[in-house]
């Protein structure tokens, strides 16, 4: 499944509103592979801390992100990634407006 048109060239930033005090998300593509979704987080919100089974990578497209994995603080700026390991407790946090990718990938089932 995907909410996007096939062969375009769409400009992340149009794909998705934020809200001035809450967060917005918008799933671009799902699979049973795994899934992509646009977040946007207005200043000083964020996801509590959760745990998913498999792994997750966090594509940091604008703003900060202080993510919390395992315990242990990562500051994730514009045009970096962060792979959040399966199983394992993780938390985001955006200290300003930001927006990223979430891109979970599952295992297929066999």
């Amino acid at each position: 499944m995907s909410t996007l048109p096939p062969a375009s060239a769409l400009l992340l930033a149009d794909l998705i509103t934020p809200t001035e005090e809450g967060i917005a998300s918008r799933v671009l593509a799902k699979s049973g592979g795994g899934s992509l979704t646009l977040f946007a987080f207005a200043a000083g919100q964020g996801l509590d801390e959760h745990s998913a089974p498999f792994d997750a990578l966090v594509l940091v497209l604008e703003g900060e992100l202080l993510l919390t994995i395992g315990g242990s603080p990562v500051r994730a700026l514009p045009g970096t990634v962060v792979r959040m390991p399966a199983g394992v407790p993780h938390a985001v946090d955006a200290p300003a407006p930001a927006r990223m990718l979430l891109v979970m990938l599952r295992e297929p089932k066999s």
